[in-house]
């Protein structure tokens, strides 16, 4: 095999003849023969018929030694890393095959400020797979790589680095449980990862690749898949907490009325919560908690009702108070739209499903703010209560309304907002009779698309259409694509 440049030019040898002898050299105790060898198996090791006959001389048990007893940590060390990372991306043999000793040396290398920082992100690259390979070698990097190693990492101004980094984490936090997760990324996000991420990788980047928006996807999912829980839960009855928390949000709302309550009979005390319950938009106003028994959103809506009260309690009084005013068949009412506001946004954000292994839809939004789906619930239930007014709805129109809200929503969504507060202008503008003068343009548009004179013409021009699609086609095939590989550690963890 003849290299340049550190480029494949052509095999000079078949598979297994190259195969045996780098063997031997990557065992030869002469050091240039060595560092030869590997260098020639680091651009070899993607060959899967070389791959093959490499592994089955036992090469890998060679290049484990290489790295759990040597302590150069210069090329050899970057060749040996490259070879094991592509040798074992073909997944002929599981990382099992492997001792700790050598696991806990290439955690060092992650661990360790290096010179050379490409062993850094091979080393990156390693533990990554064996994360996904669901093995106990992946709880064992799990313990041994902290967190605050990985940020430090991610913070260094290396894209390469900063993907390596991305990857593990994902991966760290695929292979962890519900609660597990939670607590790594409440800490992730004290540390400031979201802020850092929004300024230092979404907005420094001059073009965010392939990689790195699958990882920001993937790492959105599962963020917003830790509300999931709370979204299928319905509310019991018999928990204090719970109850309290309904009870909270009546009496932010309420807070006058309560007062003199405590020279009330029971039964007037209960009279006076009912009352107030239809007030704030409960269907069961005598036993509010029923509302709360659909999942989805189950809890969700609960958290989010609470979440505007404590935090926009000024936004949140008014919008009670306001429609408290009005005459009952025009009433806005908060706790049911609340309800079928966050089923809404569940549904556009996804929430709770699994990633997709070729996903890179992410809102860029989404790391610009923090607690983000709360946050968004309290800008677009404010939406809701404008867009009511605007249409003048009565209780008939509810589901009317909603499908414009979400119509709302969707299409701010759809301009790429960079912050909430750009969601917030552009969904502000996005009225009532914005929308429906974009229906009917749309709706015109479609018209005229399938107009009779201009179906006549689409069927004339077809046969000649169909032709040039034919020959652009078969053009495409010869000039010939590169696809985006995804990786068996990809597969694996999806």
């Amino acid at each position: 095999m003849e290299i340049k440049n550190g480029s494949i030019l052509k095999l000079t040898t078949s598979p297994d003849k190259e195969a045996n002898s780098l063997c031997q050299g990557v065992q030869s105790h002469n050091l240039d023969v060595r560092s030869e060898s590997l260098k020639k198996l680091a651009a070899l090791s993607s060959d899967v018929t070389f791959a093959q006959e490499f592994i089955s001389r036992d090469g890998l048990l060679f290049l484990s030694r290489t790295v759990e007893e040597d302590d150069e940590r210069g090329e050899v060390m970057c060749h040996t890393l490259r070879a094991i990372s592509e040798l074992m991306e073909h997944g002929f043999v599981s990382w099992e095959t492997f001792s700790p000793t050598f696991i806990q040396k290439v955690v060092t290398f992650v661990n360790v400020n290096l010179m050379m920082l490409e062993i850094t992100q091979l080393a990156l690259m390693i533990l990554e797979s064996v994360v996904q390979s669901n093995t106990t070698l992946g709880i064992m990097v799990k313990k041994e790589v902290p967190l605050d190693r990985l940020l430090t990492l991610l913070q260094l101004p290396d894209q390469e680095t900063q993907i390596k980094v991305m990857a593990l984490l994902v991966a760290l936090l695929q292979k962890v449980g519900g609660r597990e997760r939670a607590d790594m990324f409440e800490y992730l996000w004290k540390k400031n990862m979201r802020q850092f991420i929004h300024k230092n990788i979404i907005h420094n980047w001059p073009q965010l690749g392939d990689e790195m928006r699958h990882y920001l996807y993937v790492l959105q999912c599962l963020s917003l898949g830790l509300l999931e829980g709370r979204m299928r839960m319905a509310m019991d009855p018999n928990d204090a907490e719970q109850r309290q928390h309904l009870q909270n949000l009546r009496l932010s709302a309420f807070p006058i009325e309560v007062e003199d309550g405590g020279h009330m009979t029971a039964e007037r005390r209960r009279s006076l919560c009912a009352k107030e319950f239809r007030k704030l938009g409960f269907t069961n106003n005598g036993s509010p908690w029923q509302d709360l028994c659909l999942t989805p959103p189950g809890l969700l809506a609960l958290d989010n009702m609470m979440y505007f009260s404590t935090r926009w309690p000024n936004a949140y009084s008014r919008f009670v108070l306001e429609n408290s005013s009005r005459e009952d068949k025009h009433v806005c009412p908060f706790a049911r739209s609340s309800i079928h506001l966050t089923l809404i946004l569940c549904e556009i954000l996804r929430v709770g499903e699994t990633a997709s292994e070729t996903g890179q839809d992410f809102l860029t939004m989404f790391y610009a703010q923090d607690h983000f789906l709360h946050e968004l619930f309290c800008v677009c239930i404010q939406v809701l209560n404008k867009t009511w007014k605007e249409m003048r709805a009565t209780h008939e129109d509810f589901d009317k309304v909603m499908h414009v809200v979400k119509e709302q929503i969707s299409r701010t969504l759809g301009q790429v907002p960079t912050s909430l507060e750009f969601f917030r202008t552009k969904i502000s503008s996005l009225n009532y009779s914005e929308i429906l003068r974009r229906r009917q343009e749309e709706r015109l548009i479609q018209d005229e698309a399938l107009s009779p004179p201009v179906m006549e013409l689409r069927k004339q021009l077809e046969p000649e259409l169909l032709t040039l699609i034919r020959q652009h086609r078969l053009n495409y095939l010869c000039e010939g694509t590169k696809f985006r590989k995804i990786s068996s550690r990809r597969r694996q963890g999806t």
